[in-house]
């Protein structure tokens, strides 16, 4: 279907009928933190997942061979814009990962076979994928990757080591996973990636508990997982190709045929944007919204959230202009938002003051009305508040984005490194000794 008005339409019409108008605010946190994803709770974003696959509305830019409907990105943003108001298939910040991120690197990188395995089972909620990326030791410089896969005689692969900081690792059903298959390599290459079932024997998953009390996020030990061809993804030993793709889309360089609708502020949709509606919440809550010095925070608050609008709009236009330097381009937004969620996070607890730290409990904060039921805007602003250094961290710190934007978009040499050129075994021996000179 090319007539996008048309398509508008029916999506609108299959919308109204089919799904139910979203609260509006279904949880306190938006990253999607916090939310416990209990046995029921899955099964019905599944199938929810699973209707909205069948009637075409997932996979909607992803080829048809793969499960998808091959449409355009226009028709993808007519979806987004229409169902904003509705209740979609919401899996955390996992859920983010899986269809914005996972599926776009798999299409760029896999065979054939392997999308037309995997894709359609994505698309359809039957299997979610998490990031086996980061490592213990191996975070900002993740082509310092240690977990290890070793092919066997008979043709099959064990992977051994771990990894850490997976969102929603507890819940998914597979996680891609970089290992290093090449040890006489420089540390950028002889690298691989794999579809690992999380349930596989020798993988253990724990989760690890943050500063709100929530466990998002989880630890993976692999002890000799057995794993075939079938399950890598791109070629053998090119995988810093597909980490430089995935990490492109991590850091918000491109739409994929994920269902959920990214722009849930308002700041970045059409026409006037409403005035930081959540800090107006916290004020009005505390009885602070006449206060000069209140307003004042709250309107400095929506200048910036115009201004972060207005530049994603502009990455968009330079990535689709300059796909040379999309990956430069997309760590501008990135750093954006480590730079300025931890400012509009201080923003809220400004406007609401002592209000915004301690609150009288309501039905939301316990069983009582259920995970609909809107919790107080104290609760919010403080989980923002305590989560508001994520991406400051999450997808590469913010260092690691001001070296990208140096070296890919501004042209700056790059830093001096004593490890690129060495075989990864050789390095490791040498960091032993290694007195902090270069050269």
């Amino acid at each position: 279907m090319t007539d996008l008005n048309a398509y508008r339409a029916r999506v609108g019409e299959w919308l109204a009928a089919n799904t139910e108008p979203r609260a509006e605010a279904r949880r306190g946190d938006p990253l999607g933190l916090g939310r416990e994803f209990t046995p029921d709770v899955l099964a019905a974003e599944r199938a929810l997942q699973r209707r909205l696959h069948e009637a075409g509305y997932a996979g909607i830019t992803v080829p048809e061979e793969y499960g998808g409907q091959g449409l355009t990105p226009a028709h993808q943003q007519v979806f987004g814009e229409e169902a904003r108001p509705y209740v979609l298939p919401d899996f955390g910040l996992m859920g983010h990962v899986c269809f914005d991120v996972c599926i776009p690197t798999m299409l760029a990188h896999a065979s054939p076979e392997f999308l037309a395995r995997r894709i359609p089972a994505i698309l359809s909620g039957d299997d979610l994928y998490a990031e086996y990326f980061s490592e213990p030791d191996a975070g900002s410089d993740l082509a310092g990757v240690r977990t290890r896969a070793v092919r066997r005689d008979d043709g099959t692969w064990l992977l051994s080591g771990s990894k850490t900081w997976t969102s929603g690792g507890h819940y998914a059903d597979y996680g891609m996973c970089l290992a290093r298959t090449d040890w006489d390599q420089p540390k950028h290459r002889g690298l691989t990636w794999f579809a690992v079932p999380a349930t596989a024997p020798g993988v253990t998953v724990r989760r690890i508990k943050q500063i709100t009390g929530d466990a998002d996020f989880c630890e993976e030990f692999f002890d000799d997982v057995v794993l075939t061809d079938d399950d890598v993804i791109g070629t053998v030993g090119e995988g810093w190709k597909v980490t430089q793709t995935m990490l492109f889309y991590e850091r918000g360089g491109g739409t994929s045929g994920s269902v959920r609708s990214r722009d849930e502020s308002g700041t970045a949709g059409r026409g006037r944007s409403p005035v930081a509606p959540d800090l107006v919440r916290v004020a009005a809550e505390a009885g602070r919204d006449a206060d000069p010095a209140v307003r004042d925070v709250i309107a400095r608050a929506h200048v910036d959230d115009l201004a972060r609008a207005a530049l994603g709009a502009r990455l968009g236009e330079l990535i689709a202009a300059d796909p040379a330097k999309a990956a430069g381009y997309a760590s501008y937004g990135k750093l954006a938002g480590g730079h300025f969620d931890p400012v509009r996070a201080r923003a809220a607890m400004r406007a609401g003051g002592a209000s915004a730290i301690a609150w009288e409990a309501t039905a939301a904060d316990g069983a009582v009305g259920g995970e609909d039921a809107q919790p107080p805007a104290a609760e919010v602003a403080s989980a923002q508040l305590l989560n508001s250094r994520f991406l400051s961290i999450a997808g590469g710190t913010n260092e690691v984005q001001r070296n990208a934007i140096g070296e890919r978009v501004l042209g700056l040499p790059r830093e001096p490194a004593f490890d690129t050129r060495k075989p990864f075994n050789e390095v490791l021996k040498d960091a032993r000794t290694w007195n902090g000179q270069v050269g």
